[in-house]
């Protein structure tokens, strides 16, 4: 056994809720964007951190990995209260889907790609470069953690994508048809920015321009809220903003800028 593996868990029992397709959001993001780091890998391994007193998003998880990209994908499901490891065991399907206790560590894995949900919003804001720096540090050559989080039923949501360097991306979503406003989406904001969502941060300007370009898209609300949502991020790239990806993933409510993003 690697002896990493045999290590004290590093990090705190989150609360632990969670609800069926709660991450469905970020889910399908990682199908479309991690694709090729998954299909290409020598070991598909994939480390679920943190997925609460229920199995049921590892579950999903590994099921829309295995069906979109590789049914050979691995996913292992990590947690440090051994309480929650036995209880997630009658959902185990190994080898493709297993259970295991372990925090930041990693367990001693080498996975290809992390996913980390709704955990480092329970810690201070201080301690998240250490726990990035801790995960990247374990992940396979080339590997990434996708660290973030949302609310209880997955309506809105944000999250980074991290390699060994550091953030890559902020990608902030939400689902149309039962958004009121973008500025909702600050309440979820990552722990490493939800603190930075004053004026003069460009996390807070980012938001503020998105919102004025939802308000000044209300016309398009007669075509229905993708878009509203299409010609609001729209406006964001015209205006400046260095938004990515296209418009086949704006049309699923979401909004991908590089990391750091600078002011237009």
């Amino acid at each position: 056994m690697n002896p990493a593996a045999r290590r004290r868990p590093l990090g705190v029992v989150t609360r632990g809720t969670t609800n069926p397709n709660r991450l469905r959001r970020v889910d399908n993001w990682i199908v479309a964007t991690c694709a090729d780091l998954l299909s290409t890998a020598d070991d598909p391994l994939v480390v679920d951190l943190g997925y609460g007193a229920n199995p049921v998003t590892a579950v999903e998880l590994r099921a829309r990995l295995a069906a979109k990209v590789r049914p050979d994908v691995r996913l292992v499901g990590l947690e440090i209260d051994p309480a929650r490891v036995a209880a997630a065991a009658s959902a185990a399907d190994p080898p493709g889907l297993t259970f295991a206790r372990g925090g930041f560590e990693l367990a001693g894995l080498r996975p290809v790609l992390v996913r980390a949900f709704n955990v480092l919003r329970q810690y201070d804001e201080s301690e998240v470069p250490d726990a990035w720096r801790t995960m990247t540090a374990a992940l396979a050559p080339g590997g990434v953690l996708v660290e973030g989080t949302c609310d209880e039923l997955g309506r809105l949501a944000s999250w980074l994508l991290i390699d060994a360097d550091g953030p890559r991306t902020l990608t902030l979503a939400a689902k149309l048809t039962t958004l009121g406003s973008p500025a909702e989406l600050a309440e979820r904001l990552p722990k490493a920015l939800i603190h930075h969502n004053v004026p003069g941060e460009p996390v807070h300007a980012l938001i503020r321009a998105l919102d004025d370009a939802w308000q000044a898209a209300a016309p398009y609300a007669t075509f229905g809220p993708r878009q509203r949502w299409l010609r609001a991020v729209t406006h964001l790239r015209e205006t400046g903003w260095p938004i990515l990806n296209n418009p086949t993933r704006w049309r699923q409510g979401e909004l991908t800028l590089p990391w750091p993003h600078p002011h237009p």
